[in-house]
């Protein structure tokens, strides 16, 4: 089956496709009451992405291993007051993503009552490999849009890492001002809260 984009032209594999018909967006509360209610549980594979419930890809074990060693990698750099998670929701201003990784300001015990917010994130991982063109552009201006400051995506086709810097912030354009490609041979900047705290070798967290 083809699925065609509002001009009638064939959809990007892996984005978000807008509805031509009138849809009914979740606010986050919205979405946090369903997830109360039992209506949806940690077996329905999707995350809230702009009010839209998004379904989320199958992983593939090269993904499940990546991600694997990207948290590995962080966990023995990131400085005191910070601490490193995997495929957890994050609570965005009419969002819920689960990142593949996330470098998140203080200790997990803080967040007993709420998922961490832009203002407690450094970091923003996703492994890309079937779903290379949502991270790269939709889930791409969703972290500008909100301020993360650091975005990474791991392209597993290409064997790279992209590193995105400098949110725009919520203007009608959104996106990160800076990019930076990563290759196996290059060596990696971890940057927590402006401060560049090491550096990870990109061959290490490849396949």
């Amino acid at each position: 089956m083809i699925v065609t984009n509002r001009s009638g032209g064939p959809a990007v594999e892996g984005a978000t496709v807008t509805p031509t018909e009138p849809i009914w967006r979740l606010r986050v509360d919205q979405y946090h009451a369903m997830i109360g209610a039992g209506i949806l549980t940690e077996d329905d594979p999707v995350e809230l992405l702009e009010g839209w419930l998004v379904v989320k890809m199958p992983k593939s074990p090269s993904h499940r291993l990546v991600t694997g060693l990207i948290r590995q990698a962080l966990e023995r750099l990131v400085p005191a007051g910070w601490y490193v998670d995997t495929q957890e929701p994050v609570t965005l201003d009419d969002s819920e993503p689960e990142p593949d990784v996330v470098v998140v300001r203080g200790q997990r015990r803080d967040y007993t009552d709420r998922h961490p917010g832009p203002q407690d994130l450094a970091l923003v991982v996703e492994v890309a490999d079937t779903t290379l063109q949502r991270d790269r552009i939709y889930k791409q201006q969703l972290y500008a849009r909100v301020g993360i400051p650091i975005y990474w995506i791991a392209d597993l086709q290409e064997s790279r890492f992209e590193v995105y810097a400098d949110p725009s912030g919520p203007v009608d354009q959104q996106d990160y001002r800076h990019r930076q490609d990563y290759r196996p041979s290059d060596a990696l900047p971890v940057v927590i809260d402006g401060v560049e705290v090491s550096r990870i070798a990109v061959r290490e967290l490849l396949p």
